[in-house]
This record gives structure tokens, sequence and C-alpha cells, in this order.
């Protein structure tokens, strides 16, 4: 039964949006996965790990599915951190009785480990990479093993919102940037693969919970204050189908090197 735009669009604006769970677009919204298998891969170096850190890990969600990829193998030290209080309960919640020591540790703040306390240092999608402290909390010949959003990620999606954007502001997250960073703190990088992967919004509601989740797509969005666009885009989705957009990620692979 079809329902209306208000329907919709009150369904989107009640979903909770603490965690990085995001089965809750099952049927209404769809995202293309890199090839390289993040939760995957990340898994498997997890049972070469001695010891392991997950930056920004959200609600955990992600290092959970990663540390069931390697069972039976784990690292004897599990690690996680995480700026936003609700997620960090949330995390605290969820890997805690996986031996995991989650830390709330507001970003861009100093990560309060001991230098070189860890072989293996994960992250999925961290807002900004703090080089410096990566290096520094690696072991010698340990490795950093992240996805990250590349730049204009769903931009399809922010300028139907805003309008044309900078290219300063596009450009922003470019996988070149962030070798340059990686590299000016010490740190080898052996890899960066990058991909586009094709999303599509079905209704609204889907709209709606997206950009309330990931607040710095359209930092001021609110339903009241954008909804003359948000109607017309279900309009449009309901007369022509679903709303394409293209995220953008990259695989960064970086080592700290081993000084003889």
């Amino acid at each position: 039964m079809d329902r209306t735009f208000e329907e919709l669009v009150a369904e989107g604006a009640a979903v909770p949006t603490d965690g990085w769970d995001f089965s809750w677009f099952a049927g209404r919204a769809t995202e293309e996965r890199p090839e390289w298998g993040y939760a995957r891969s990340a898994g498997e170096r997890l049972t070469r790990a001695e010891a392991a850190l997950d930056l920004q890990t959200g609600g955990g969600e992600v290092f959970d599915v990663a540390l069931d990829q390697a069972a039976p193998a784990r690292p004897t030290l599990l690690a996680a951190t995480e700026g936003w209080p609700p997620n960090a309960a949330r995390a605290g919640a969820l890997l805690g009785p996986r031996g995991v020591v989650v830390v709330a540790t507001p970003d861009g703040t100093p990560l309060p480990f001991a230098d070189g306390a860890f072989d293996l240092v994960l992250s999925r999608h961290p807002v900004t990479p703090d080089w410096p402290e990566i290096a520094r909390v690696l072991r010698p010949g340990g490795t950093y093993f992240a996805q990250h959003v590349g730049p204009a990620s769903a931009f399809e999606l922010v300028e139907y919102f805003l309008g044309p954007q900078p290219e300063a502001v596009r450009g922003a997250r470019h996988p070149e940037r962030e070798r340059a960073g990686a590299e000016a703190a010490g740190l080898e990088v052996e890899e960066v693969r990058t991909a586009r992967p094709r999303m599509e919004f079905h209704d609204i509601a889907a709209v709606v919970y997206f950009l309330r989740k990931v607040i710095w797509m359209v930092p001021d969005f609110t339903v009241e204050a954008y909804e003359e666009r948000l109607r017309a885009l279900h309009e449009r989705i309901t007369a022509d189908g679903p709303f394409v957009a293209h995220s953008a990620r990259h695989l960064l692979v970086a080592r700290r090197p081993v000084v003889a």
C-alpha cells in the first residue's frame, strides 16, 4: 500500500540514530560494497595480530563482525576508541563481553595508549585520521588497515539539498592527500585502492534517516528546514524509481617501518 509523504517522513525522523547498524535500511536503501571486503579482510589480519586497536569504532558493530571473521584466533590485547558517548556506551556493551577494552576518546585528542602498543590498528570510516597518533601507537613493523570515506561521497544527494559545492569541499578526503599525511607521519603506505559503490534510496524515509545518521552530509539538516526539497524528492522517487547516488571509499594500508 502506498504511504503518504507525511507518514514516511515521520518514520524516518523517529528511528534512533545511535551506533553504526544500518540494518533498518533493508528493503529501503542499498549500497554496493567494495570488492576488498573490509570486515572479512580485517578479520584475516586479526588472526595474525597480538595487540589490535579499532579507532572510532562507532557502536562496535563492524569490529564485532571482524572479530567473528577472525574466530577462534584473536589478539591477546583488544581495544577500541569512540568519541561520541552514546556510541561508546553501545560499543562497550557489545564488545566488552568479547574482551575488548572500549575507551571513550574525543576525536582530535591524543590516544590514551603507550607508544608502540599495537601491531594492528584498524578503522572503518574515521572522521579524520590522526596520522601522528596512529604512527605513535603502532609498533615498528605494525600495520594500519582501514577503509576511509573518499571525496564527494554521495554528493548527488548532498548537492540535491545544498546545491553545487566548491571544489575544495568536493575534493576533501582525497586518498592521495591521506597518503601524503600518512607518509609525513613516518608511515610507509603499502596500498591504496578506491571504489565508487552505487547507492539507491527507495523511499523518502530512507533519505531522512540517512541524513539524520550521517550528519556531516547536510550539516544543518532537519525535516522542517528541508521539507520542500524532501517533498519534491518524494514525488520524484514515486514517479521515477530509486534516487541513485555513489559513495566514495578507499582502502588504505600503511606500515610503521622497522628501524635497523
